[in-house]
Formats: structure tokens, C-alpha cells, sequence
């Protein structure tokens, strides 16, 4: 009988019977970060290989839309083509608050001094940019178009700190879900470069001597244990774990408010497992992205969002998923968006955004509620006044998104937590370098072992401050910093 391997108990390097493989570099997963990864290493001269758990390449970034989040050095082709001059400064102060108060401010700096550089990576991989300009608010394109605004860069406090510039760059592909579009280009690479990879792989365990210098993984292919060596290091790109609900039950136990995460079968924390296996420390394990997508139409950006005690929380113009991460800081599972005859349109379908209540006044809307007389009225009446002058003192909407909700008829669209619409995954994950060193809680390196993706935490690790394209800039760009450090890792660890 085999012995049984376990995520959370590493396999001794003296516990070894044979070394099936060897290969210079493991690269775990085959998202946007395992294929930039091994990408990267590949060209870098080290032979590699990579395991996936799924039939085929993709995981979780081949469900995205394509997004990635670029621009500094005067802007991107798309950028400069739209008009915008897009300082590599703005860029990083940007990133800085978007990481919330614990930025990391090496890997910001790194990713805003080399973005623009990255985009003509991606290009020269042959991913396809149209470098067309799309000015509304949108989830994603459903065109073929690429730039648009993909998170609160003219919103509060934002903007206050940093030129706004849309960032966010989708493939030309007609449609939601460019990330396929995305990851068959970096599959088409990671093949061309004669990577040896393994689909329909389980990783079990890594495998570590006695000081937990990691030097290769056990893995079932086909019902049966191996052991790979890796010669130079091994790289989790496993993904989150939002798909193991006992996990997010343990580290982030607010996201089961909502029954829609959002990922692959294969985010499952496993690579996260094995590097708290090892003595990784995983951080930031209570964050995530949580979204309200009640925009488009945009026009519904000029209404208000309000709790279940008829008082607003957020500046309604900034990017949808802060304005998830907010609801969930809520009291109470009621959410009201607040709109009249004149900004009111039909959300999207997908969102399960209903009318909660209508009237002639709002008084009448507030009693169809239920809210304590003279609450939400107040907050609307607070706010109609001060939206006449073009201004919101109290939570800084911008100029151009105020208007006064003062034409009936009046609605309070439902946007209750566990009834609406509220997509999520894990932003936490295991604690690294920019070169994709997995550290210890002293911060210390675990010789050979890296991450990056979702199994890291990278640049997003706060959802206040996410914006779309962050996890896949982070993925590829940090996936491709893991891969050149890992193949140049020749230590000789042969014992």
C-alpha cells in the first residue's frame, strides 16, 4: 500500500524511494501565473516542468475577462492613442493605494517601473491588444475594444492622489471572457518552448530535507505516486482557495454571506497548504474581492446606495468591488440603491437586482421599507441639496455623477447580501519577494520554493482598493519574476 501524502505534511527528502523526474524547475498550475512562469524559465535556459490538476491549461484566468492592469511610462499604445498621458508616478501611487495600508511598496514599485515594458511582453507573446478606448463604465468590454476604466482611479480618495488614466487592457476578443483568448497564447508559448507538461496531475506534497529546503513534489498521474526532483526550485501557481469553503469559512468566514465565489474547481488553497506545510507564512488570508456590479448602465452610478438604516456608506462612483467590500462591512443583509425616474434603467440580469419598494416620495418608499420614519427621507433630502450645488461633503461622489434624486416616481432597487448578485474570490495567500520567494514569518526565504497568482499575496491583497485587470497583471508579471529567479537557482542541493 502507497503511503498517503498529505497538502499539510511535507514528504523528508530521506523518505524518497526514487526519483521518477528530474528537471531543473516544478512549475504547480497552469493559470496566467504558471504559464508565465514557465515561460519565463523556459527562455531563461532551465528545463521545465508543469503540473496541472485539470485536463487542459487555463484555471481560473481563462474564466476572466482578459483584463490586465498597465500603463506608467507615458502611457500604453491604447492609452496614448485615447489621449492620455499616463507618469509612471501616478501610476505607483495609484498601486500604493490600492494595496491598502499594507502596500507592498517593493513590488508596486517594481510592477509601475516595468509595466509598460510587461504590455509589450504580453504583445510580443501574441496576445492582441485593439488599442481602442471605450469611455463608459462597464464590467468588461462586449466588444472587441481594449482601455477602459477598470477601477476608482477619478473617484475619492483616489484621485485626490493620482492623476486618473484607464488602466485596464482586454484582449481583442468579441465578448465577455478574453482570458481564454489570453491563456491559449501563453499555452501556445509555454508548448513552443518544449515545457513538459503534465495535465490531470495532483501534487500531493513537496518534498523537503531537514532544514525544509524544498527539492522537488510528490504527484498522482494516472493513480500513481511519483517523485520529481527540481533541481532549482518549485513554483505554486495553484490559485486561491475560495472554492474550499472550509477554508474561507476559517480565515475569511464573511465571504459565506454570498453563495458566489468565483474560480476554478482547482482553487481549492492547495498550493497555499503546501507552503504553510514548510513553514510559509500566508497573510492577508481575510481579504478578498467582493463585487456589487450594478453598473451597467451607468446611469444607475447616480443614484444611492443606502443600509438598513436608510444611510449611505460609499461614494457610489468608485469601482464596484470596493463598493462590495463596504457592503459586507454593513450591519444587516439590506442594501438599497436609491434611483429616480431619470436615472433609473433595468440592471443587468445577471446582478438578480430587483425593485424593493416605489413611490411617489420618498417618504413613501421609506415606509414601504420599513425604515424608521424620517431616515432614509433625511439622507436623501441631505443629499439632493448639496447634489444641486454639485457637491457631496459627506462621501465626495464626484461632480459629474451628482444629480438630485428628485423626479417620481422614486424606487429602492434590492440589492440585498445573499439575494443579489455578489461575485468573490480570495485575495490572501502566501507571503513572497518580488522575485517569488516564498517567506517565512521572520521573512526569511524557504530556499526553493516560490509563488506567485492567487497562491501569493501580490499587489492586490485589500478589497477596498482592487480594481479588474490587478490579479492578472500581478499573475503574469510576478509569475515571470518567479521563473527567471527560480531557473537561476543552481545551488547545488543534492543531498
Amino acid at each position: 500500500m502507497s503511503q498517503p501524502y498529505s497538502l499539510t505534511q511535507p514528504c523528508r527528502l530521506s523518505a524518497v524511494p526514487r526519483w521518477d523526474h528530474e528537471t531543473d524547475v516544478i512549475v504547480v498550475g497552469f493559470g496566467a501565473a504558471g504559464a508565465s512562469a514557465a515561460i519565463e524559465a523556459a527562455e531563461s535556459g532551465a528545463a521545465v516542468t508543469l503540473f496541472e490538476l485539470a485536463s487542459g491549461h487555463g484555471g481560473t484566468s481563462a474564466l476572466s475577462g482578459g483584463e490586465i492592469y498597465l500603463g506608467g511610462s507615458g502611457g500604453t499604445p491604447a492609452q496614448r492613442q485615447a489621449g492620455f498621458h499616463d507618469d509612471t508616478e501616478d501610476l505607483y501611487r495609484y498601486l500604493m493605494q490600492a494595496g491598502g495600508p499594507d502596500a507592498d511598496e517593493a513590488k508596486v514599485r517594481l510592477y509601475a517601473d516595468h509595466s509598460l515594458a510587461h504590455h509589450d511582453w504580453l504583445v510580443a507573446q501574441g496576445v492582441p491588444y485593439k488599442n481602442t478606448f471605450l469611455p463608459q463604465r462597464m464590467l468588461e468590454p462586449e466588444t472587441d475594444d481594449c482601455l477602459i476604466w477598470s477601477g476608482s482611479e477619478e473617484a475619492w480618495p483616489f484621485a485626490e492622489q493620482a492623476k486618473p488614466c484607464p488602466r485596464g487592457h482586454t484582449p481583442q476578443w468579441t465578448g465577455w471572457g478574453g482570458g481564454r483568448l489570453l491563456m491559449d497564447v501563453l499555452a501556445t508559448r509555454v508548448n513552443a518552448l518544449g515545457v513538459a507538461v503534465h495535465f490531470d496531475s495532483r501534487v500531493l506534497a513537496l518534498i523537503v530535507d531537514e532544514a525544509n529546503a524544498v527539492h522537488g513534489v510528490v504527484v498522482r498521474i494516472d493513480g500513481r505516486e511519483q517523485f520529481v526532483r527540481a533541481r532549482c526550485g518549485v513554483i505554486l501557481c495553484a490559485g486561491g482557495f475560495v472554492m474550499n469553503r472550509e477554508m474561507v469559512k476559517r480565515h475569511a468566514p464573511h465571504l459565506l454571506r454570498s453563495d458566489d465565489p468565483i474560480g476554478s474547481p482547482g482553487d481549492t488553497g492547495a498550493g497555499i497548504q503546501m507552503g504553510i506545510s514548510v513553514g510559509a507564512a500566508a497573510i492577508h488570508m481575510d481579504q478578498a474581492f467582493v463585487s456589487l456590479p450594478f453598473y451597467a448602465p451607468e446611469s444607475l452610478i447616480k443614484g444611492v446606495l443606502v443600509n438598513e438604516r436608510g444611510q449611505r456608506f460609499i461614494n457610489e462612483d468608485c469601482y464596484h468591488g470596493r463598493i462590495g467590500h463596504h457592503i459586507l462591512q454593513q450591519m444587516g443583509d439590506r442594501i438599497y440603491l436609491l434611483a429616480d425616474s431619470a436615472t433609473f434603467q433595468e440592471p443587468a440580469e445577471l446582478v438578480r437586482i430587483g425593485i424593493a419598494a416605489a413611490g411617489d416620495s420618498w417618504d413613501e418608499v421609506e415606509s414601504d421599507l420599513g425604515l424608521p420614519e424620517g431616515t432614509l427621507s433625511a439622507t436623501v433630502e441631505v443629499y439632493n441639496r448639496h447634489a444641486r450645488k454639485g457637491e457631496d461633503p459627506l462621501f465626495h461622489k464626484d461632480a459629474k455623477w451628482l444629480t438630485p434624486l428628485d423626479q417620481p416616481p422614486f424606487v429602492a432597487l434590492d440589492c440585498r447580501v445573499g439575494y443579489a448578485f455578489y461575485p468573490h474570490f480570495t485575495l490572501g495567500g502566501l507571503d513572497t519577494l518580488p522575485t517569488g520567494q516564498v517567506l517565512t514569518a521572520k521573512r526569511e526565504p524557504i530556499r526553493g520554493l516560490y509563488a506567485a497568482g492567487r497562491t501569493a499575496c501580490g499587489l492586490p491583497r485589500w478589497g477596498g482598493g482592487y480594481s479588474s485587470g490587478l490579479s492578472l497583471a500581478d499573475a503574469t508579471f510576478f509569475g515571470r519574476q518567479a521563473g527567471r529567479h527560480a531557473a537561476g537557482g543552481q545551488a547545488d542541493r543534492s543531498a
